[in-house]
Parts: structure tokens; sequence; C-alpha cells
């Protein structure tokens, strides 16, 4: 049995048939775009039709992947384009460069 302290969390954006980006976070990404696409994950995606995975990553335990999901949901249309086509290997060193203010306030406190 895994504990969440133990499990990997993921982060993964999602475009829908129109064209609009989901993020969200997951332990399980084949299991979640399979409850998204039946219609059982979020609302925010129900009959939006059928869903592309643009883009996933290690996002570390519970509480950092929530941090990043925040960070990549404050992120306009654009620049998540530009993450999603740069496929960048460190998601934290991604937004601190892409200037998001909470990843600067993050690193101005180290």
């Amino acid at each position: 049995m895994t504990t969440e302290a133990s499990t990997s969390w993921q982060l993964y954006i999602l475009r829908t048939a129109s064209g609009m980006l989901y993020t969200g976070i997951t332990c399980d990404i084949a299991r979640r775009i399979e409850q998204h696409q039946k219609g059982t994950g979020a609302k925010a995606l129900r009959g939006k039709g059928p869903l592309e995975l643009m883009f996933h990553c290690a996002a570390g335990d519970r509480s950092l992947a929530s941090k990043l999901e925040y960070q990549v949901k404050q992120l306009n249309k654009i620049q998540k384009l530009r993450l999603i086509s740069q496929q960048p290997e460190s998601l934290t060193e991604w937004l601190i460069t892409a200037g998001t203010p909470t990843a600067r306030q993050r690193q101005s406190q180290r």
C-alpha cells in the first residue's frame, strides 16, 4: 500500500476539442484522463468533446503539486502554449524564468 508521502504526483494539461486548456494534478494520469473522457472527472470538462494530453511532468508530493498547479493556472493561454511547446525538464525552473509572481516570490525567499 502506498502512502501519500511516497506517491508521485503529476501535473498535466489537457486540450479540449474547442482549444480550451485544462490544468490538473493526479497520481495516475491514464486513470484521470479516462475519468475526464467518461465525464466523471472535473465538471469543467464534461461535454467538451475529445481531450488531448498536451503536457505532463513530475510534480513531487501533493503539496508541491498543488502549488505548481496554482502557478500554471495563473498563466495566460499564450504562456501555457509556450510551456507546452517547450516541454521543460523542470517546471519549477521554467516558472521562475517565465516570471510568474508566485515563482519569483518563492525564489526570493530562498
